[in-house]
């Protein structure tokens, strides 16, 4: 009887300890075994859809400083690009490009938030600064196609909000290029794999949604007509969709979505009792990679890396 006792509570004590992203889940997403500590976050995938980049936070959700790492799907290499000491982050979406060979960020080294790119098989000391301005700071940058120009979230020195959609050439011989209006406060922009579309968040009564404009900043719709807010939002690879994480009446946290670039309604692609979010779809559409949490991440440890088959 105590034998089987003890295996009784073995086994219970082995289901206490099981993760608990693997408990609520009710999709057939896996985690990615990467052994390293911190908060796992932005995973984006290369363009050859074999290895992604991602950042990771030192000290949990969102709390620098933190790195960028390169994991290979198929070999399980993790390799090191940048750890400098700073709080160095990549958005998910078009931030690896194959036409440069590279891997566009953003940095708080000094004086202040700026663009970076560094090679896609550089290491830390390899960065190239593109941005550079006194009195404004620069976050979360995409690649346009062709791999020369960059947009990104733009603010004042300072200043938290009315984050300004900008456009510059990487190589740095043009002006920086405002594609939204001052005292709107819109983030998070990706180019579309054609090269034609940028996409970004906008904020109107107290809501995130997602909007398409063209490159020159004309053209201007809003996807998502419908409720709840929405973030971390990013081009599939045939540029017909939009994925997102959201959160509204059907979910506590926020999963992950996709929406037709013409709007309608959303299909929901993951299924979780916890939280899903910053997704990046493999470019030949067959994966979805994504940062998952048991609970709202801003009160947890920190977020790990999962892997949808679509």
């Amino acid at each position: 009887m105590m034998t089987a006792f003890l295996i009784v509570t073995m086994m219970s004590l082995s289901a206490c300890n099981k993760d608990d992203e693997d408990l609520n889940r009710n999709d057939d997403a896996v985690k990615l075994d990467i052994e390293l500590s911190g908060s796992l976050q932005n995973p984006a995938f290369s363009p050859d859809g074999k290895t992604i980049v991602f950042t990771c936070f030192r000290k949990g959700y969102n709390r620098p400083p933190s790195d960028l790492y390169t994991y290979n799907l198929e070999t399980k290499e993790l390799k090191v690009l940048t750890a400098e000491g700073s709080s160095n982050v990549n958005l998910p979406g078009s931030c690896w490009n194959d036409a440069v060979d590279a891997v566009v960020f953003s940095s708080d080294r000094e004086p202040h938030d700026e663009i970076y790119m560094i090679a896609e098989d550089g290491t830390t000391g390899d960065e190239v600064r593109v941005t550079n301005r006194p009195d404004s700071v620069a976050y979360e940058p995409t690649f346009s196609p062709d791999g020369q120009w960059v947009v990104f979230e733009s603010h004042k020195l300072d200043e938290e909000k009315n984050g300004l959609i900008t456009k510059y050439r990487v190589d740095g011989t043009s002006d920086y290029i405002p594609l939204t209006a001052p005292g709107e406060d819109c983030k998070q922009p990706n180019w579309s794999p054609a090269g034609d579309k940028i996409l970004y968040q906008k904020e109107e009564g107290g809501q995130w949604d997602i909007w398409l404009m063209n490159t020159d900043g004309s053209g201007k719709i809003k996807v998502t007509e419908f409720a709840g807010s929405k973030t971390d939002a990013a081009f599939t690879a045939d540029g017909q969709s939009i994925i997102f994480s959201a959160e509204n009446d059907d979910v506590e946290l926020a999963n992950i979505y996709r929406v037709s670039v013409s709007g309608g309604q959303p299909v929901r692609l993951t299924n979780y009792a916890g939280y899903d979010g910053a997704p990046s779809v493999s470019p030949d559409g067959t994966k979805l990679i994504f940062e998952t949490s048991a609970k709202d991440p801003d009160k947890s440890s920190g977020t790990q890396l999962w892997m949808l088959d679509l």
